[in-house]
């Protein structure tokens, strides 16, 4: 047994960049253990660390050469290669050469196929050193790096100059050349703290070396936890407690190697601002920590993160408060500014933003989006005049100073400015949920009236953009159209509104041009709404077939979809839901081939046998007590009292012959299991699961 020794692998850059760290920090490691595991080692002991200025691997117990492979060589067929009287043929006397020894020498297998001529050959395992450049090398080359770059009179690429490379194996140096660097067993801590070269003794002391000598954390979840408590222990010291965004902690961990946090303040004055446009400016412009109260109310401090301990901390102080005010005094004289008209006001200048070329201007588009908007507040018991109202409003804060220097705060602004100009709470509160859900996963409006102009303005597009020929092709979908649609569902679905999507997807196309022939499309946006409602299923575990047994009977609106696939899903844990789903695929099969018009209705006097007599009489029971159930939208409650009909259903498939040889007889069968099959298609078409 070969012995094993630790292996480090490190490499030295200039500053990455902070918002791709991690992810090339585990492409790195990903990398290295494929590389490992293709080259038959062990790859399953590893550790990764990466630092502003550093990308490293630390794997353990790595052994110091590749296991002994067996490598086996097909050749010809037994039967090709010996005659009748054992002599060995060309073709095995061929392969013998090609192999390097004698036909004796070759092993025979048995294989499904016959026997065949094989040669077992035993291939010694390469030096572990040997192998490690290669691996690193294509680990590098295979990070996921938009744009690499050169530097000096180099031909070498990467996201970053390289300036020291470390392969440390045990106690040895692997030499090579890795990114036009040589490399060694020197590694450099803290630009600042500690500039000098740091020999590394051995691989397992690397974090410990660079923590106590280069002043360096080199491990980037661990320094992530320094941060994060250093950050809440700065804010409760300022008797509040700190706002972190997971996105924002791990960028700010990309850009120290040494985290101290840093506590500042700012005039209590800027708290009149929306509290929104500060914390966009301190997180997204600064990478500051803000701090509220219990009660989440913005206080005027903040928490920075410095690289270093520095010997003048208010210094330090000074200089980051300084370089936020000057943003705080815009965010408070756009404020000011925009609120010295209504926002109703800015309705005028939206005629003058295209919204889409052939679909007009934003001013056009919420003319649109309040018919619509008042279609749905009608159907699903809302307030229309408020829906009307925040359609007419919902995209004038477009059209302020501060949404056009801080972008991301539309709707947020339109909150604050309709608040401010006194509309109705609901109308206000719409204009900020408008654009909810933002992602995958996202809340949803709280509101009647932002639920219904979330709707409208999602149809509105979605109606616009496949009437004009543009919906999403492939990865291409620039209008963020599949995003609208799972918003749209989710609304429906998990807003419990019961409505139409035809009927509202109809509304939607009567309020374009007639050039538009928006009318064209509904059938198409219907089937593009149903495609994110299976792919909503999926990513809750609804199996595929459940989705397809509603699907076949087209429920149109959403809500009423969700019912039956609940419905359906429980069904299936019962014990009966095999059998009858066997029968339902039987009753489709036979129905099928009938070439003649079913009987109105099942004639009592034409049923011969017990058991289709005892059919008959049990649905009619079950019929009066499950269709108002049915018709309620209680699905389940009704298929749990269809799954009594297994027994009879059994027994008449079991000793009923359908298709009889008295005409009469045959169709009034049929036309009983045709009955039996309908009741359940009032829920899902069961023939579609699979077992």
């Amino acid at each position: 047994m070969s012995d094993a020794r630790d292996l480090l692998i490190e490499i030295g850059t200039e500053e990455l960049p902070p918002k791709a760290l991690s992810t090339l920090s585990l492409a790195f490691e990903q990398g290295i253990q494929s590389g490992l595991e293709k080259a038959g080692l062990p790859g399953n002991n590893l550790r990764r660390f990466a630092t502003p200025r550093r990308l490293a691997v630390l794997i353990e117990n790595l052994p110091t050469r590749q296991p002994n492979r067996q490598l086996e060589r097909r050749g010809p067929a037994v039967s090709a290669a010996f005659g009748p009287d054992g002599t060995p043929t060309k073709a095995a006397e061929g392969f013998a050469r090609s192999c390097g020894v004698a036909v004796a020498d070759l092993h025979r297998q048995e294989t499904d196929k016959g026997a065949w001529l094989v040669h077992v050959s035993l291939e010694p395992g390469a030096p572990t050193a040997d192998l490690i450049p290669g691996i690193v090398i294509n680990a590098l080359a295979g990070l996921p790096i938009p744009k690499r770059m050169r530097w000096g009179d180099r031909d070498d690429e990467f996201v970053r100059p390289v300036h020291w490379a470390v392969l440390l194996f045990g106690d040895e140096v692997i030499p090579a050349t890795i990114l036009g660097v040589q490399t060694g067993r020197t590694t450099h801590g803290h630009r600042f703290h500690c500039p000098q070269p740091i020999p590394i003794t051995a691989p397992a002391d690397y974090p410990r070396q660079l923590a106590e000598t280069g002043k360096v954390i080199a491990d980037f979840n661990g320094r992530r936890a320094v941060v994060h408590a250093q950050v809440e222990a700065a804010a409760m010291d300022l008797g509040g407690v700190a706002v972190i965004q997971p996105e924002l902690l791990d960028e700010v961990t990309a850009l120290v190697e040494w985290p101290v946090a840093q506590a500042g303040n700012f005039e209590r004055r800027f708290l009149d601002v929306p509290a929104e446009a500060l914390i966009s400016t301190m997180q997204d412009h600064q990478r500051y920590f803000p701090v509220v109260d219990g009660h989440g109310r913005l206080l005027p401090h903040f928490i920075t993160m410095t690289n270093l301990v520095s010997r003048d901390p208010a210094q330090v102080r000074a200089g980051n408060e300084r370089v936020i005010r000057p943003r705080f005094s815009d965010a408070e004289f756009f404020w000011n500014l925009d609120r010295k008209q209504p926002l109703a006001a800015r309705q005028e200048s939206l005629k003058h933003v295209v919204f889409q070329q052939r679909l007009g201007t934003v001013a056009d588009k919420s003319e649109r989006v309040a018919a619509l908007a008042r279609f749905i507040a009608t159907q699903s018991h809302g307030q229309p005049d408020w829906a009307d109202r925040a359609a007419r409003l919902a995209k004038c804060d477009l059209m302020t100073q501060m949404v056009q220097e801080f972008p991301e705060l539309q709707g947020i602004m339109g909150r604050y400015c309709a608040q401010h100009d006194r509309e109705a709470p609901e109308v206000a509160q719409a204009l900020e949920e408008q654009y909810l859900p933002r992602f995958a996963g996202d809340r949803l409006p709280a509101t009647a009236t932002g639920q219904t102009l979330a709707l409208a303005d999602r149809l509105d597009t979605l109606m616009g953009i496949f009437a004009i020929g543009q919906p999403p092709t492939g990865t291409k979908d620039p209008f963020a159209l599949r995003r609208a649609a799972l918003g749209v569902v989710r609304i429906l679905i998990e807003g419990e509104l019961n409505l139409d999507l035809i009927q509202t997807l109809e509304r939607a196309a009567s309020g374009f041009d007639a050039a538009i022939r928006a009318e064209n499309v509904i059938e198409n946006v219907f089937e593009f709404l149903l495609d994110r409602l299976r792919s909503y299923y999926l990513d809750q575990g609804i199996r595929p077939d459940t989705f397809d047994a509603v699907l076949e009977c087209r429920p149109t609106r959403p809500l009423d979809f969700d019912r039956r696939v609940r419905a359906v899903s429980a069904f299936r844990e019962l014990p009966e839901a095999a059998s009858l789903a066997a029968a339902n695929k039987r009753i489709r099969n036979i129905l099928k081939k009938v070439e003649t018009v079913l009987p109105f209705e099942v004639r009592p006097d034409l049923l011969m046998e017990d058991e289709e007599q005892a059919l008959a009489g049990r649905l009619v029971e079950l019929s009066s007590e499950v269709i108002p159930l049915m018709e309620a939208g209680l699905y389940g409650e009704a298929l749990t009292r269809l799954a009594l009909l297994r027994e009879p259903v059994d027994a008449f498939f079991d000793r009923v012959l359908v298709m009889a040889k008295d005409v009469a007889v045959r169709d009034n069968r049929i036309a009983l299991l045709n009955e039996l099959g309908s009741l359940f298609l009032r829920v899902a078409d069961f023939s579609r699961l699979q077992d």
